[in-house]
């Protein structure tokens, strides 16, 4: 892109090229095939008139279209079409006039010179041009058009983005100073160790997340953190494990913390007398792959509301502007302890839940007990 004096000008685009080009060959070459197949010199000749000519009918399609047509003042688009057709044919009848002044076979004069037919043919071929050129306008105008709205839903989606992610920022710290919070009321000696992760995080929060991407190692280094503040603050069973390569692959931020925070608010806050949460973060086979199973006493229409909370629902709406069609979200709620006795039930389950839990110890946990689970496919085309 270049600007002139703080205007955007926009260079050719290569559709327009392409047409005007085309524009240029067209007429020379229709007369040169029935005309004058043998003569080459002839086909140059020609071939030069309409380059000559170009610049006029590109200035009627720029002044025609933008000023006339779309401000559809109709009687001054008739008389100027009228006058750029005078002026185009005076333009090519001096053009040819030059031309006869030099060595032509008797055929080559006759169509260089301004006879009847003459003027019929050049007049069908510049008619034709004028409207061709006008075509090549509106083709450029519907090239802008969309370049614009591409680039109004492109920054569109770009605000969205920052909308949310200004949402799940606050939202996150909000929590994590609870955390500590708690740890005060208890004056606990970790307090200190949960500070510092705390200003590991909002390293993170202020100088990382910022980027469109960052490295998937970061956005780990950033969970374990938070996990280590949980770790602390909580008497659980809490694991994180991170499987295959994740070196160099790049992810945008904030993907997974929503879904950790709501497995912690699930297993932590109800009167489960063995919490546990267990997450893995799986990368491999084009996909990164975030599963989180957490302890849960909650009712089922209880967990159906937490579902739908502030935190889980913001990283819906990014996952869907950022991977519309790349990827899937499942979140199973399982029944309370007392209501698991149907065989065909727990069959059903462990079909649903195995492909996505391959480990057995996690997958009997599931089947076994009340839990909360949540699996997140994100298709990056990892190798």
């Amino acid at each position: 892109m270049e600007y002139d004096n703080d205007r955007l000008r926009k260079p050719t685009n290569r559709i327009e090229l392409f047409y005007w080009t085309l524009f240029v060959l067209i007429g020379p070459l229709a007369n040169w095939l029935t005309l004058f197949l043998r003569d080459g010199r002839i086909g140059l000749v020609l071939l030069l008139v309409s380059l000559a000519l170009l610049p006029a009918y590109l200035l009627y399609a720029r002044i025609m279209g933008s000023v006339f047509l779309m401000q559809k003042r109709w009687g001054a688009l008739t008389l100027m079409s009228i006058l750029s057709f005078l002026v185009i044919q005076t333009l090519l009848f001096a053009l040819y006039a030059l031309i006869s002044k030099f060595s032509l076979t008797p055929a080559e004069r006759s169509y260089f010179t301004y006879t009847y037919p003459t003027v019929l043919r050049e007049s069908w071929w510049v008619l034709t041009n004028m409207a061709l050129s006008i075509a090549i306008f509106f083709i450029r105008k519907a090239i802008d058009e969309k370049e614009l709205l591409e680039t109004v839903q492109r920054d569109s989606t770009f605000f969205k983005l920052r909308y949310l992610r200004a949402q799940l920022n606050p939202h996150f710290l909000f929590n994590t100073l609870n955390s500590i919070y708690s740890l005060s009321l208890q004056k606990s000696d970790q307090a200190p160790e949960v500070v510092v992760k705390l200003a590991d995080i909002m390293r993170y929060l202020i100088y990382e997340c910022n980027e469109e991407k960052i490295l998937l190692d970061k956005e780990i280094e950033f969970i374990q953190n938070y996990i280590g503040i949980e770790k602390i603050r909580y008497k659980a069973d809490i694991r994180f494990t991170v499987e295959g390569n994740t070196s160099g692959i790049m992810i945008e931020p904030f993907l997974f913390i929503s879904f950790i925070e709501n497995g912690f608010k699930h297993a932590m806050d109800n009167s489960f007398t063995e919490p546990f949460i267990y997450i893995t973060l799986r990368v491999g086979e084009g996909q990164i792959v975030l599963n989180v199973i957490n302890s849960t006493n909650a009712a089922l229409e209880t967990q159906a509301k937490r579902i739908n909370g502030k935190g889980i629902s913001n990283s819906r709406s990014l996952l869907e502007l950022l991977y519309p069609d790349a990827y899937e979200l499942d979140i199973i709620q399982t029944e309370k302890e007392e209501a698991r006795t149907s065989s065909l039930r727990l069959r059903n389950a462990r079909e649903r839940l195995e492909s996505l839990y391959p480990d057995l110890h996690t997958l009997d946990v599931i089947l076994s007990k009340s839990a909360f689970t949540v699996s997140l496919i994100i298709k990056s085309g990892i190798a």
